[in-house]
């Protein structure tokens, strides 16, 4: 019977073997929150296949296309999600945010400006901006999936699960919500429903490789490396790891303080 260990209690090496098998099946993004993909720019059809090398968007032409509608707010959507695609996130933030001043209820452009703030590492703003952009009366499960990401980022897990709850309401057994649930769950130290919800994550959707990687992710902390390794040998090479590596070790630093506070 595998033991349950706790996040913040593992030793250095424990935490680099963990460390290890999240890189090796990342993805080529840099942010912790693209770890779980509840807050990334991917489209509601992303991580339903197995993932194919991102088209660069054509950012001369889109930046075109800003500087001559720049009160276009579907112009300045487009333009900002490109920008975080390519990893200029101050820029995608100083764009939706001039955006959404201009068109304050535009739910498209909140959930994009929720997202850039979160890039931005401001989970709290992000969290209650993403809430303007939609209603209880016409929930969106990705934004709720969303502001549970956020949530767990402010280590309220408690509370991000509740999201979860609400978004797996409308789609239930939703791999990426289940994937943002199980990591959840990790953060609390509660391991084994981790792996149980990551399980449920990965028969959904076997193909998604975010998937894949957050369960080796908590197969490795359980102890359980030689099936970890199995689920990660086919996806990206080490070469491709090194944000995703950086990215884990910052949250799980933050967690092993919270814990020792």
């Amino acid at each position: 019977m595998s033991k349950r260990l706790s996040v913040a209690s593992l030793p250095a090496r424990y935490l680099f073997s963990a460390l290890l098998i999240l890189a090796l099946g990342g993805c080529q993004t840099t942010g912790i929150e693209d770890i779980t993909g509840a807050l990334g720019g991917k489209s509601d059809t992303a991580g339903r296949a197995e993932a194919k090398p991102d088209v660069k968007p054509d950012m001369d032409a889109l930046r075109e296309r800003y500087r001559a509608k720049p009160g276009d707010p579907n112009v300045a959507l487009e333009y900002g999600k490109a920008l975080r695609q390519t990893g200029q996130r101050a820029q995608a933030l100083a764009v939706l945010e001039q955006a959404v001043l201009a068109h304050s209820s535009n739910k498209a452009l909140l959930a994009g400006y929720g997202r850039a703030l979160a890039d931005s590492g401001s989970f709290q703003q992000a969290f209650d901006v993403l809430g303007r952009a939609h209603s209880p009366e016409d929930p969106d499960w990705h934004i709720l999936s969303a502001q549970g990401a956020a949530l767990d980022q402010l280590g309220r897990n408690e509370e991000a699960q509740q999201y979860y709850a609400a978004a797996l309401k409308i789609v239930p057994d939703e791999p990426s919500v289940l994937s943002n649930l199980g990591l959840s769950y990790m953060l609390q130290n509660n391991l084994p429903r981790a792996e149980e919800t990551m399980r449920r994550a990965h028969e959904r959707n076997p193909a998604d490789f975010r998937v894949r990687a957050n369960l080796a992710l908590v197969l490795g902390l359980e102890g359980k490396q030689a099936e970890a390794e199995a689920i990660v040998k086919a996806d990206l090479p080490p070469d491709q790891a090194a944000a995703k590596v950086t990215a884990l070790r910052q949250l799980l630093v933050k967690k092993q303080q919270r814990a020792e506070k």
